[in-house]
């Protein structure tokens, strides 16, 4: 480097006047490299310029030329890119920004340093430096070549001072005196000695002449210091006051500093106290209702619900981190706990008492409804209960376990309470077709061959061409439908086929066995209805038609999806097979009385019940219902097929 460094002085600067004072080997960042230099040059002649020039070496041979060349006082900023890591790379931002790669970051350090020094100088610290360490900027790089030439230099230029207007006629005015100065160098030289002695001897003769106007002028002096003296007394007295009022300062700003961290602190305990009292409280109101709340009264339940609410609310308030630790946040909790299960306990003794009363209440009234083959209607505790669904959804809630229990007790009660007043029910239906058989029991089916032709009409207008039907549920499906929309011409045919031999059918006892049939059905379906709406309103189930266990629905495509896991809507099947677990089997039974009775009787039940299932499927397809009565549906059409087969065994003999 100091080679290509003399070099480049030699070749570039010396000719243009400039002196070379520090070199770097850089490339463009990015590009491919091309080295070339980045120079720091300053003139030798006044005013000095400042230049950062670029050379690069020719393509054609050994030899450098200079490409460009920028004055340092247009650069605005050097930014070396990490002033902790060694980092080759550095920017300088002339008119635009020129990014640079240095062989070493000791080139780019001892660059950087000598850009430094000449702001310095001759710009005053108009160039700022980004990214480089004080370090570098305070002390000198200890590279010897640059460091001689940005020391020795610049100090040979401090000690050089140029001759002003006067001394330069002096001079000249002195040389034309003396001629010969020029041939003879010593003769002038001789005299210019001789008279600088004269010089020399005039000036002590005027000293010593003015040896009063020294003494007064010691004396001035010394009087001067003892002047400094006292004023740097002074000085040093109120420079300890100004030192003592800097420290009662710094007191005072570290007093207001901690008073301020004070207040700040203040401030957020009182906006968590706050917090916590605004949601974490519960009125006296609401803990006395938890506590003492009337579960009779329509006012009192509406004090619960509210109460049961805002404590619900307090327990699921979000704490914030080193909430629960604090001791009043505990008894708060432990306070809301408490009021949770001596709430959720008196809810449940509450409607235990209700439900053991709705079966004794319930059992005294039987006697009033089956004379007249009705079911009692139970809406009014419905409607009483629905007061406390919303008390439900609330123990369904917090309490998972008593909840589970209430509806356990509730379906305990109600099935017990169902189950007798379905199997009076029943009972009543059974003594009435009993006894409708007995009134027509001579001529039943007594010249049923004679008529076998208008029997298998009926039965083909039922079953289609085929004359029989088969086990599947899409002919189940079709059947009801047929049944809904003739039924009126079905049963005016069946009366017709009467008609036409009063002595060979009984019209008027299958007529009423329709009938007691057809209120059989009428009164058990809102029932089922009504006892489920009200199971998923009470205990807050959720109702979305679900397909029944078992089963697969078709998509478009016809491919067969599966069923969705089970759920609320499961929960509420459950529960009505629970209750009503009697029906299919008394129905069953019924069914087989009326087939006992009268075979022919299996036509009129195999219509109506069509006619109900279509009916409960077009209601809820899910539900209880429906599905109980498809069960029975199949026993019927089970019957009415033997039935058939029966009748065409005796055509055939």
């Amino acid at each position: 480097m100091t080679a290509i460094k003399h070099a480049l002085q030699r070749d570039i600067f010396t000719p243009n006047d400039e002196r070379l004072l520090s070199i770097v080997n850089v490339c463009k960042a990015g590009k491919k490299k091309k080295n070339c230099f980045l120079c720091a040059t300053v003139t030798t002649e006044r005013p000095v310029q400042v230049r950062v020039v670029k050379v690069k070496k020719s393509d054609k041979g050994d030899f450098y030329k200079r490409q460009m060349a920028w004055e340092l006082r247009d650069l605005a900023e050097v930014d070396a890119k990490d002033a902790s890591k060694e980092n080759p790379e550095f920017d300088l931002h002339f008119e635009k920004v020129y990014r640079w790669v240095a062989s070493s970051t000791a080139e780019k350090n001892s660059f950087i340093s000598c850009i430094w020094k000449l702001n310095q100088r001759y710009l005053r610290k108009k160039v700022e430096f980004v990214n480089v360490s004080s370090q570098l900027l305070e002390e000198s790089v200890p590279s010897g070549e640059s460091q001689s030439v940005a020391g020795g230099d610049e100090d040979a230029l401090d000690d050089y001072q140029e001759l002003n207007a006067r001394e330069e006629q002096d001079i000249e005015g002195m040389m034309e005196v003396c001629e010969y100065a020029i041939s003879n160098a010593e003769a002038f030289a001789e005299k210019l000695s001789k008279e600088l002695q004269v010089l020399d001897g005039a000036n002590i003769h005027s000293i010593m002449a003015s040896e009063k106007q020294v003494n007064i002028l010691m004396q001035l002096l010394d009087e001067a210091l003892s002047e400094v003296d006292t004023i740097e007394g002074k000085m040093s007295s109120y420079e300890e006051m100004l030192q003592s009022v800097k420290e009662q300062m710094d007191q005072i700003s570290q007093s207001n500093r901690l008073i301020q961290i004070s207040n700040n602190n203040n401030g957020k305990l009182l906006d968590e106290i706050q917090f916590l009292v605004n949601y974490m409280d519960l009125s006296k109101g609401h803990i006395r209702a938890l506590q003492e709340g009337d579960l009779s009264s329509s006012k009192g339940i509406e004090a619960c619900i509210n109460a049961s609410e805002a404590l619900l609310q307090c327990m699921n308030v979000p704490l914030r981190p080193g909430h629960e630790k604090l001791m009043s946040v505990k008894q708060q909790q432990h306070l809301f706990t408490e009021l949770r299960d001596t709430f959720s306990r008196r809810l449940t003794n509450h409607l235990n008492n209700v439900f053991v009363h709705q079966g004794h209440d319930q059992s005294s009234v039987l006697s009033q409804h089956m004379a007249e083959l009705t079911l009692p209607k139970h809406s009014p505790l419905h409607r009483d209960l629905l007061h406390y669904a919303k008390l439900m959804e609330w123990l369904k809630n917090t309490q998972r376990e008593k909840y589970e229990g209430l509806s356990r007790t509730y379906v305990d009660y109600m099935t017990r309470l169902y189950e007798r007043e379905i199997k009076d029910f029943f009972e009543v239906a059974k003594i009435k077709m009993a006894g409708t058989a007995k009134e027509g029991k001579g001529n039943k089916f007594a010249t049923l061959p004679r008529k076998e032709s208008a029997f298998k009409q009926e039965t083909e207008s039922l079953h289609g061409s085929s004359g029989k039907l088969t086990g599947s549920t899409s002919s189940l499906n079709k059947l009801a439908v047929q049944s809904s929309s003739s039924r009126r011409s079905q049963s005016s045919s069946l009366l017709d086929m009467g008609n036409m031999s009063a002595s060979d059918l009984d019209v008027a006892d299958r007529t009423k066995f329709d009938k007691i049939f057809e209120q059989v059905l009428s009164e058990l379906e809102p029932l089922c209805l009504a006892e489920q709406d009200f199971i998923s309103k009470f205990f807050k189930l959720q109702q979305h038609p679900t397909l029944a266990q078992g089963e697969v629905e078709e998509s478009d495509g016809g491919v067969p999806s599966r069923q969705p896991p089970p759920g609320e809507k499961d929960m509420v099947r459950l529960m009505m097979n629970k209750v009503f677990q009697s029906i299919e089997t008394e129905l069953n039974s019924l069914i087989t009385l009326g087939d006992k009775i009268d075979t022919f009787h299996s036509l009129y039940m195999l219509v109506k019940m069509s006619h109900h299932v279509w009916t409960a499927e077009n209601v809820d397809p899910a539900s209880y219902l429906s599905t109980t009565l498809g069960n029975v549906l199949v026993t019927v059409k089970r019957n009415f097929d033997k039935c058939i087969v029966s009748s065409a065994h005796r055509n055939s003999m």
